[in-house]
């Protein structure tokens, strides 16, 4: 099934996979500003949020970072950074959430019996460059060698087509692949791909799911795998009618979900294939949760985020509405809880809570 939309969210990955200890880690910082001197309650309010989020597996952190004021969503980067092999390797995405393309950068570093080699990437708007050096030092010599192919002018000069890049991860009980493609365009496309979801009391089929991510568009397709057992004797040639809105039969699934504790964190996500079910609140079809879990983090303090998709929406990957919300339990007796409800779609922020409780 395709409907339009955008991290994922990021894209927040999931549990420890042959031996990796996996962590899912972030930060909130918030600042409100409220100018009791102006007329109107719009401009009398100052809003500058920072949301980041990492995931950490092995050697290799991959993190999302979002910029959010009283105007609502005005900055998007994902990054990624680790070892491979000899090679330490970063990257980072920048995104405008007007489902734009900013830039994106992408550096190598290695060093060989005293030799540093290293290079970057960088592929901003239409233009594309390469810088490859080199570095070293011998008795009272030091060497250090800059070669550029291409220039920062507008022009895609270097001789770069596109790109494709595959990675394996592990994502809670699953084995995600992702694709992501680049032209001299920028960013085209991100696909995650994973296969053999199980049905709870049918084990003759599975599922395998394929999330797409463009600029403007988010395409789900759900596509079941049906296992109709050993032929004996004869041969069977068997079909299965598995099109349409992925109805077998008088089977039909109205939607998909995932929950997991990674570490100190929960990750949720829900996506809403029929509208008539009703599984995501008010008129978005897909939510992705990142909640603490209180047994296993932070005691006192607790705290979520979720990010809300709209069918047809006019941000980066159809995002649509943030809400974050946070409670202290700072005596048996106090609490004091904050919320934030942000409106990516229509820009501002569209509601701010405070408010505590108290017991005698």
């Amino acid at each position: 099934m395709k409907r339009a939309l955008v991290f994922s969210l990021i894209c927040v990955l999931g549990v420890g996979f042959a031996g990796l200890a996996a962590t899912l880690s972030g930060s909130w910082d918030t600042d409100v500003i409220i100018d009791p001197q102006q007329v109107s309650f719009a401009d009398a309010i100052s809003l500058t949020s920072v949301l980041t989020v990492d995931y950490t597996i092995g050697d290799w952190t991959f993190g999302s970072v979002t910029i959010l004021n009283e105007d609502g969503w005005v900055d998007q980067t994902f990054s990624a950074g680790g070892v491979l092999g000899a090679f330490a390797l970063t990257s980072a995405l920048d995104l405008d959430p007007a489902a734009l393309f900013d830039e994106w950068v992408t550096t190598a570093a290695v060093s060989i019996a005293g030799v540093s080699f290293g290079a970057e990437f960088t592929l901003d708007g239409t233009d594309a460059w390469l810088t490859l050096t080199a570095g070293g030092v011998a008795g009272d010599v030091t060497i250090d060698v800059e070669i550029n192919f291409g220039d920062d002018d507008d022009e895609c000069d270097f001789p770069f087509s596109d790109v494709t890049i595959d990675v394996g991860f592990p994502f809670c009980c699953a084995d995600i692949s992702a694709s992501i493609y680049f032209t001299c365009a920028g960013f085209e496309e991100i696909c995650f791909n994973v296969g053999g979801i199980a049905l709870p009391n049918l084990p003759w089929i599975t599922l395998g799911a394929e999330l797409c991510f463009t600029l403007q568009t988010k395409t789900l397709v759900l596509s079941p795998a049906i296992d109709f057992g050993a032929i004996a004797c004869f041969d069977l040639y068997i079909d299965a009618d598995t099109g349409g809105n992925l109805v077998i039969g008088d089977i039909s699934i109205v939607g998909i979900g995932l929950t997991c504790d990674i570490g100190a964190v929960t990750f949720s996500g829900l996506s809403e294939l029929d509208p008539a079910a009703n599984l995501v609140n008010g008129e978005y079809w897909e939510v992705y949760t990142i909640s603490t879990n209180d047994d296993a983090c932070c005691g006192p303090f607790s705290f979520d985020l979720s990010v809300y998709f709209l069918e047809g929406g006019l941000k980066l990957f159809d995002v649509a509405l943030i809400d974050v919300n946070m409670e202290l339990q700072v005596a048996a007796q106090f609490a004091f809880n904050m919320g934030l409800e942000i409106n990516v779609e229509t820009g501002g922020f569209t509601a701010w809570t405070v408010g505590f409780f108290v017991t005698w």
